[in-house]
């Protein structure tokens, strides 16, 4: 999390986190993110990745709304 004056500004997703959000698996999320379909993840450090969590609620709003 990122914090700004105490309030939450920003929320990062670990893999287990947009694991449950999306169910899909870490080989296809890579694939739609390579294919520009999947919002795209953070290097944190030398072995740690994290999403947005804002663009990943954004991406799963319209399939949510299309079902």
């Amino acid at each position: 999390m990122l914090f700004k004056h105490g309030e939450i500004v920003m929320r990062i997703l670990s893999k287990k986190q947009l694991k449950e959000l999306v169910l899909y698996s870490p080989q296809h999320i890579a694939r739609m993110e390579k294919a520009g379909n999947f919002p795209k993840r953070i290097r944190l450090g030398p072995n740690r990745v994290g999403w947005v969590e804002d663009e990943v609620l954004e991406w799963l709003q319209p399939r949510l709304e299309h079902r």
